[in-house]
């Protein structure tokens, strides 16, 4: 069904803003409202020195109200501005009823400039602030009516418009095109539409600048707050990202440890001398496996202290890369019970795997950490194989892999021939650290059992144009 474009009236009310859940206070309402009544006193005073002016020029030399009446007439029209912003509707009944009064009994007095400002400020003051928009738009509506029809009345019944045009035009011609009276009704008529309506749509114009305002504090404000909750998030993401390093550390070393000191303990009996290799082994490992917890606590603490690193950057040990996994096959197989590792780089061209990003390099470290601590704790595999490939051939030589690694792959395989060891299931969060990092590169994953028997574990990453 096609949307229907709305009326001129439903136009009118959603540009009054009638039915908005939005209501304009003062950002301190308190203090506002003690400006408005210390403001309103000064602006009394203000059409009470007016108000004398024209009484000394002889403005109310045709009455008979006494100086003090005057000046409280003029009092009373300007008073009510002292709430102008706290009841905006009842002052803006009040003044306008005020106006009937005396332009009925006095009407010299309503003429004074102050006061036509007060009358101006009180129209604008209602349309401005009030909370209520459609009980805006009723009083509103009928304080401009009452005074239009007071205008018609006056010039209905009232003689001022033949003494007014006599006084101007004394010769009784015609200066202009137009008659002058009708000319002075028209001028009077525009006058007031101009000032009624001008009071009308300043008032409007200022509300929907304060909404638009209030608006866009709110959108800075939820966007503040969004600011904040993904930097919260980025910190939750890098303390995962360090928790899978430590995970990856400590499997790592624990699980060389646990099988050097099985080693250390059956050589001691028979030959204490060669239980020095296991030994010296589970010490390096433990060194290592501190340093690099340091380092990554250290990081951990500096996300907490918003970013300073908790200890040197020289005491921290360096991220492994892709040229540390054959020291991961060495570790491994240094001692008797050990696994035996074979690593094997295959590069195209030559010299390919030196130009490995170390991101890239590092993900391929960890995985190939992983895959072999799982092998020694969840397999009985007495050897494993672990191949490194880098390929960066033209396109055109890799065919089918130009399309989604034109730019080249380094990959790791670790291929073990053992069977699940019984009583031995991990958590899992290994793997899942590995699928998370081929995930954050963009690259391919392979793991699972082999169909000849053992279990592969190959990740191929891509590598960046600029590495090329």
């Amino acid at each position: 069904m096609p949307q229907q474009t709305p009326g001129a009236t439903a136009r009118v009310l959603d540009w009054f803003g009638v039915d908005t859940d939005w209501e304009r206070v003062p950002a301190d309402p308190a203090r506002a409202y003690r400006r408005d009544v210390w403001l309103g006193a000064l602006y009394v005073g203000v059409t009470v020195l007016g108000t004398e002016l024209a009484r000394s020029i002889g403005y109310f030399e045709q009455g008979d109200v006494p100086a003090w009446g005057l000046y409280l007439l003029a009092a009373a029209g300007a008073a009510p501005l002292m709430w102008r912003r706290r009841y905006p509707l009842v002052v803006l009944v009040v003044a306008y009823a005020q106006f009937l009064a005396v332009g009925l009994t006095v009407p010299m007095v309503t003429q004074v400039v102050p006061l036509q400002v007060a009358y101006f400020v009180a129209m604008f003051s209602a349309v401005a602030w009030a909370r209520d928009r459609r009980a805006m738009l009723l009083v509103v509506g009928g304080a401009v009516l009452v005074m239009f029809v007071w205008l018609a009345w006056q010039f209905a019944v009232g003689s001022g418009v033949q003494e007014v045009v006599d006084q101007m035009n004394p010769d009784g011609g015609r200066p202009g095109l137009i008659s002058p009276a009708v000319a002075l009704v028209a001028h009077n008529w525009l006058f007031n539409m101009a000032y009624f309506f001008g009071a009308v749509a300043a008032g409007q114009l200022r509300w929907h600048a304060a909404r638009r305002q209030d608006q866009l504090a709110a959108q800075a404000a939820t966007i503040e707050r969004q600011a904040a909750e993904l930097q919260r998030q980025a910190v939750v993401t890098e303390r995962l990202r360090i928790a899978r390093e430590l995970h990856d550390v400590v499997a790592h070393h624990v699980s060389v440890i646990g099988i050097q000191a099985a080693a250390a303990r059956r050589l001691l009996t028979r030959d204490p001398e060669a239980a020095a290799g296991p030994l010296a082994t589970i010490e390096g490992e433990s060194r290592e496996a501190v340093a690099q917890m340091r380092g990554l606590l250290g990081t951990l603490r500096g996300a907490d202290d918003g970013g300073a690193p908790a200890e040197p950057a020289e005491t921290r040990a360096p991220e492994p890369v892709l040229a540390d996994i054959p020291r991961l096959a060495d570790a491994a197989g240094d001692s008797d019970g050990g696994l035996d590792v074979v690593v094997r780089v295959v590069e195209e061209p030559a010299g390919a795997a030196a130009d490995v990003p170390g991101p890239v390099g590092h993900s391929l470290f960890r995985t190939a950490q992983e895959a072999l601590a799982n092998v020694r704790k969840h397999s009985t595999a007495r050897s494993a194989s672990v191949v490194v490939r880098v390929d960066r051939r033209p396109v055109s030589s890799r065919a089918p892999d130009g399309d989604r690694f034109p730019h080249g792959y380094a990959e790791v395989e670790v291929l073990d021939d053992g069977r699940p060891r019984g009583g031995s299931s991990g958590t899992g969060l290994g793997l899942l650290g590995v699928r998370e990092r081929v995930a954050t590169h963009h690259g391919v994953a392979e793991v699972g059992p082999r169909a000849t028997g053992g279990y592969r574990v190959r990740v191929r990453l891509p590598l960046p144009e600029d590495h090329a």
